[in-house]
C-alpha cells in the first residue's frame, strides 16, 4: 500500500573488504545466520491480558518474571530528539544474534555470550493506532555513530563511517537507540528486541505461517529449500526464510529485507486469524514463549505495560502496514556496503515526524535488493 493510493497515513518499507566486489551482502564468506526482528510478540502479548487481567496469581507472576527490560531513558539522558505529542508512537524493533545457549545452535558462532544486532525496524504507529509505517534499516549501512552511554554506565566514543549493526555490539540497546535517533532525528518511544530460539518456537506454536513463493528458493546456508507455490512454514523454515541471502534475488541484505517484510505481513495475518483467545492453554503457551523471547525498554517491562501497549497495536492489519527500506544507495567506494540517500531519507523522517504517509518519491529509484514479490502472504 503506497502513500499515493490512500489519502490517510499508510501504516503498519563481516566486513568483506578484501574479497571480490559484490553488491551489499553478496560475499563469498557468509556471516553466521541471525534472527530477524519481527512484530509477532506484540500481537501475541496482547492476549496475556486475558490471563493476567486480575493482576494476581501464578500465571501473572510467571509471565511477569519472564520479561527482560533495559532502562534506555536513563542511559540516554536528555540529549535526545524531542518527543512529538501528536498521538503517534515510534518503536524500534530489533533482532540480535546472541552467542549463548540455544541461540548458539540456531545462529552459529562461538558460545561466548556476546551478541550483535541484525535487522532493525522503526515502527511508526499513526494517531488512532489503526495504521503504521515500517522502515527497515539495512545492517550494512555506513553511518556516523554518536557517542553513547550503555545501560552499565560505560561511555563509548563516537565513530564515523561504521556499519549500523556495530552500534549494538559496541554499546547494546542504548547505543543502538542513540544511533537510530541520530540518523533519523526521531525519538524512539519504545524498544523491543526478539531472540532466535523464541521466534522459532513461537512460529511452531502458532501452527506455522502461510506464504506463497513465486520462485524457487534454495539456500544451503540457511537450510531452506522451497519450490514455487503455497507453503505453511514451520519455525525452522520461517527462520531460514527471514535469514536467507543467497537463495533469491541478488544475494544482498537489501533483498533479504524484502523477504522479511513480506513474511511479517503473512505473520500478522496468521496471528489475527489464529483463535488463541478461545483456548486458555494455547494462550498461556504462546504468552509464555512470547514473554521469554523479548527484551523491552523499562516502560514496557511488565505484563500489564506490555499488554496495554500490545492491545494498542492489535487493530493494525497487514493491509494497513506500509513497509519500506530506509533510502540507501550502494557505496561507490565499497559495493559491499550501502550509504544513506540523505535527501530521500529526510523525506521519510519528515513524514513520520509529522504523522503523515511516506511519499512514494522517498523510495523511488533507491537500492532494493531485487527480491520484491518473491514471497506473498497466504
Amino acid at each position: 500500500m503506497s502513500a499515493e493510493s490512500t489519502p490517510e497515513p499508510a501504516i503498519p518499507g563481516d566486513d568483506g573488504n578484501n574479497g571480490p566486489r559484490h553488491r551489499a551482502g553478496s560475499r563469498k564468506k557468509e556471516r553466521s545466520p541471525r534472527h530477524k526482528a519481527l512484530l509477532i510478540t506484540a500481537w501475541v502479548a496482547a492476549g496475556v491480558v486475558v490471563l493476567g487481567g486480575t493482576g494476581a496469581g501464578y500465571v501473572y507472576f510467571k509471565l511477569n518474571g519472564n520479561i527482560k527490560s533495559v532502562d534506555i531513558n536513563q542511559a540516554l539522558g536528555t540529549d535526545r530528539p524531542v518527543k512529538v505529542d501528536n498521538g503517534s508512537e515510534n518503536i524500534l524493533v530489533l533482532g540480535s544474534d546472541s552467542r549463548s545457549g540455544t541461540n548458539k545452535k540456531l545462529g552459529g558462532g562461538t558460545d561466548d555470550g556476546s551478541a550483535r544486532s541484525d535487522t532493525a525496524m522503526i515502527i511508526h504507529v499513526y494517531k488512532g493506532h489503526k495504521k503504521a509505517s515500517v522502515v527497515s534499516i539495512p545492517r550494512d549501512t555506513l553511518v556516523d555513530r554518536p557517542e553513547c552511554t550503555d545501560t552499565k554506565g560505560v561511555t563509548h566514543d563516537a565513530a564515523s563511517g561504521v556499519m549500523f549493526n556495530e552500534a549494538y555490539s559496541t554499546g547494546g540497546a542504548a547505543c543502538t537507540v542513540k544511533t537510530v535517533e541520530s540518523v533519523s532525528g526521531l525519538r524512539m518511544d519504545h524498544y523491543l528486541e526478539v531472540d532466535f530460539a523464541g521466534f522459532e518456537k513461537l512460529i511452531n506454536e502458532l501452527g506455522g505461517v502461510q506464504i506463497t513463493t513465486t520462485k524457487d528458493i534454495k539456500d544451503p546456508q540457511s537450510h531452506l529449500n522451497l519450490k514455487a507455490g503455497a507453503h505453511t512454514l514451520n519455525g525452522s523454515q520461517a527462520l531460514g526464510l527471514v535469514r536467507t541471502r543467497h537463495g533469491v534475488g541478488d544475494g544482498s541484505d537489501l533483498g533479504r529485507i524484502q523477504l522479511q517484510q513480506a513474511f511479517i505481513k503473512a505473520l500478522v495475518n496468521q496471528v489475527k486469524h489464529v483463535g488463541v483467545l478461545t483456548s486458555p492453554t494455547k494462550l498461556y503457551e504462546l504468552a509464555n514463549t512470547a514473554t521469554q523471547a523479548v527484551t523491552t525498554d523499562s516502560d514496557l517491562g511488565s505484563v500489564n505495560s506490555l499488554t496495554s501497549f500490545a492491545n494498542g497495536l492489535k487493530g493494525i492489519s497487514s493491509t494497513n502496514m506500509n513497509m519500506v527500506t530506509m533510502p540507501v544507495e550502494y557505496d561507490p567506494a565499497n559495493p559491499n556496503r550501502v550509504i544513506v540517500e540523505k535527501s530521500k531519507a529526510q523525506m521519510v523522517w519528515t513524514a513520520l515526524k509529522n504523522d503523515r504517509p511516506i511519499p512514494a518519491a522517498a523510495t523511488k529509484g533507491t537500492a532494493t535488493g531485487e527480491a520484491k514479490g518473491v514471497v506473498t502472504a497466504g
